[in-house]
């Protein structure tokens, strides 16, 4: 969960800094999604043969001083991620939309994962130092538990404790408070014959990393204007007329996948009473099922994000009310979020996944640049998604809430940047809009209309700035920089789907906000990681028009989102929480992209059990069909100042808008396509 305050920053700019609900935003999170000590040259030798291995977060995570050394008996889950073989010729097919059927585990595994004897070899070499090792089915992915004494004798590491202390609130970050953490600076070294198979190591320590994705009506808005945002998922399935299906199925003998970084109720009374009691729904008993990944996240907490974890079961299994519901929950790092993606796809349970965590590129770009992280990392999520695609799993992701400017509430950064994992080519990419109709600010016949749907882009708030209390437009527009995150991949390459289809290169937009103020060095003290070199000098403020004309342009990588549904909070949904001993609470205006992919990952249950078979990956298919004289998507194609993600619009006659993709689904007629490819 994330809610948005509005404030002023270090530099004096105003701007939106998006935190979690209480403290649920872990502000560390923002610093690096696995900082990667970068490799040496594969050819150096070193410790008797050894040579080094990308591991996670490394020394980029860690303060300068550690006080002591980690107990040698203190319990530790390390993953070893392997190289997935033919790599090339997996995307092709998945590329594609495996057009000569779905594999299973053992398939994947014989044609595309490590061999079992180099499996056995890398077991073998661990377990002589005590290490207890489980490779997945795929071969992609060995999890291994021992102690810390174990795993710096078996890679030539030292770890050691470090304290990060408590800081109080700023810049509308909430406070927080000191915790410790173990890790290492060195370079993990394995035996030369083990590293040329293993892409990265994940776990040696255990630093927070990544953030959710949705996001609240803000906390300054008119006590009128909290009153909006309560849809329910039954809103969501007449909008995008996913509705006729129920006469055909309910989800029965299907499996919903939740990819998450924290806990869920494990009674299951919290979205079970969402769905009978807040929405009336029958729903099929015992049927969520949690999977703990490395031990899990820990207990329910507000704090740590298991908002986002209940938001996603209740989103999800309310569309698709008879399907089973499996959650992969693991902890907030660099082998938990990985090792999640890959127990889904070697587990082959779910039919279809989604997850709603990330950051933005332009992090893991400047922690790269600096020798802290390296590019295996987004690499590791490549293979595990290609298999999910492989094996006909369907994958969302979201596509984050900061518009075009991703790492503006992260770094402060003001560039234009996409989010991370949804920027891989082989999952969806979830992006958000905003419903028509009129917008209760409590200004009556002065209250905002959106004519129709569009791009959600919080331009449309701006000019009410004197509502929220700003002096000025520029000032809150600075203060409220939140959209569906959508535009092009500095990582990921243009997939073969969107090769031809009008927009996903050539773009227009509206440049309402002008990067500025450029800056070679970062200070990230605050998230305990120093001064940080940028890779090229990046602007970290905005000059502010309020009337821009539309302009046109080109782009290169992988364009996203994919497709869109209502994320705007002030025309978005309520949500069913409780914490502990805190009394459950109905509470309205939740939004961000964090529901549009939990949603697309219930109705795709919905639409398997009417069609009797898993679809699949989207994309191959859905492109084709959006290029077709009757497509199943409405784009957002409409060239102007209303349809944007705060820079990317429509062009009149494409069928792309990189603010919010192919547009929104009719979601009866994607089923019907699915069955005959489009043609009718």
């Amino acid at each position: 969960m994330r809610i948005a305050h509005f404030s002023e920053t270090r530099s004096g700019r105003l701007a939106t800094r998006v935190t979690g609900r209480g403290s649920l935003r872990l502000t560390l999170a923002l610093a690096t999604v696995g900082a990667l000590v970068a490799f040496a040259s594969a050819g150096a030798a070193r410790a008797g043969g050894k040579v080094p291995v990308a591991q996670g977060i490394g020394a980029a995570a860690l303060p300068s001083t550690a006080f002591g050394d980690t107990p040698a008996n203190t319990p530790e889950n390390v993953s070893f991620i392997l190289r997935a073989n033919n790599l090339g010729g997996l995307q092709a097919l998945v590329g594609a939309g495996m057009p000569s059927g779905f594999l299973s585990v053992n398939d994947f595994a014989r044609s595309y994962g490590q061999s079992s004897g180099n499996i056995y070899a890398l077991e073998h070499y661990l377990a002589g130092f005590g290490i207890q090792s489980q490779a997945m089915a795929d071969g992609l992915d060995v999890q291994t538990s021992g102690t810390a004494g174990e795993y710096d004798a078996a890679l030539s590491v030292h770890q050691h404790q470090y304290r990060y202390p408590g800081r109080p609130a700023y810049d509308g970050r909430p406070g927080q408070s000191g915790y410790m953490v173990h890790g290492t600076k060195d370079n993990p070294l394995l035996p030369r014959s083990l590293a040329r198979f293993v892409l990265a190591i994940f776990g040696l320590s255990s630093y927070p990393t990544m953030q959710s994705e949705s996001l609240r009506v803000p906390s300054t808005a008119p006590k009128t204007a909290l009153q909006e945002g309560d849809l329910t998922p039954q809103d969501f399935a007449q909008r995008y007329n996913l509705a006729p299906l129920y006469k055909h199925a309910n989800g029965a003998g299907r499996t919903i996948g939740i990819v998450t970084l924290a806990a869920l109720d494990p009674t299951g009374q919290v979205p079970g009473y969402f769905w009978s009691s807040i929405l009336g729904i029958n729903t099929k008993p015992n049927r969520i099922q949690i999977v703990n990944v490395d031990g899990g996240p820990g207990a329910v907490s507000d704090a740590a994000g298991s908002g986002e974890t209940t938001l996603d079961v209740e989103q999800s299994g309310a569309l698709a009310p008879w399907a089973n519901l499996r959650v992969y929950q693991a902890p907030n790092t660099d082998p938990g979020f990985a090792d999640a993606f890959f127990q889904a796809a070697s587990d082959n349970v779910a039919d279809s996944v989604s997850a709603s965590w990330g950051e933005s590129e332009t992090v893991i770009r400047t922690l790269i640049h600096n020798g802290l992280e390296d590019p295996n990392y987004v690499q590791a999520f490549d293979e595990a998604f290609l298999e999910l695609a492989a094996q006909g799993q369907s994958a969302f992701s979201s596509s984050g809430d900061a518009g075009a400017y991703d790492d503006s509430d992260e770094f402060g950064t003001t560039a234009l940047s996409v989010d991370n994992p949804q920027a891989s080519p082989w999952i969806t990419s979830a992006g958000g809009t905003t419903l028509p109709g009129e917008i209760d600010l409590g200004l009556g016949s002065d209250d905002p209309v959106i004519a129709s749907e569009r791009t959600w882009g919080w331009d449309w708030l701006w000019p009410y700035w004197s509502v929220f209390g700003f002096p000025g437009e520029e000032d809150l527009a600075k203060a409220a920089a939140a959209g569906g995150g959508g535009g092009f991949s500095t990582y990921e390459s243009t997939p073969s789907y969107q090769w031809g289809v009008p927009g996903t290169h050539d773009f227009s937009a509206v440049e309402y906000l002008t990067p500025t103020d450029y800056q070679s060095v970062l200070d990230e003290s605050a998230y305990g990681l120093g001064d940080l070199t940028l890779p090229f000098p990046l602007p970290t403020d905005w000059s502010f028009d309020a009337t821009p004309s539309v302009t046109h342009g080109w782009g290169n990588g992988r364009a996203t989102p994919d497709v869109s549904t209502d994320a705007d909070p002030f025309t978005g949904y309520e949500e069913w929480f409780t914490f502990g001993d805190q009394p459950a609470t109905l509470e309205t205006g939740w939004g961000g992209t964090s529901f549009v992919a939990p949603q697309l990952n219930g109705s795709t249950a919905l639409i398997d059990s009417a069609l009797g078979r898993r679809v699949g990956f989207w994309n191959p298919a859905i492109y084709k069909f959006a290029m077709q004289k009757h497509s199943p998507f409405m784009p957002l194609n409409d060239s102007s100042t209303n349809n944007d993600n705060l820079y990317y619009t429509g062009t009149a006659g494409h069928v792309f808008n990189v603010g919010s993709g192919l547009g929104t689904p009719d979601l009866a007629q994607l089923a019907g396509d699915f069955v005959s490819g489009g043609h009718h």
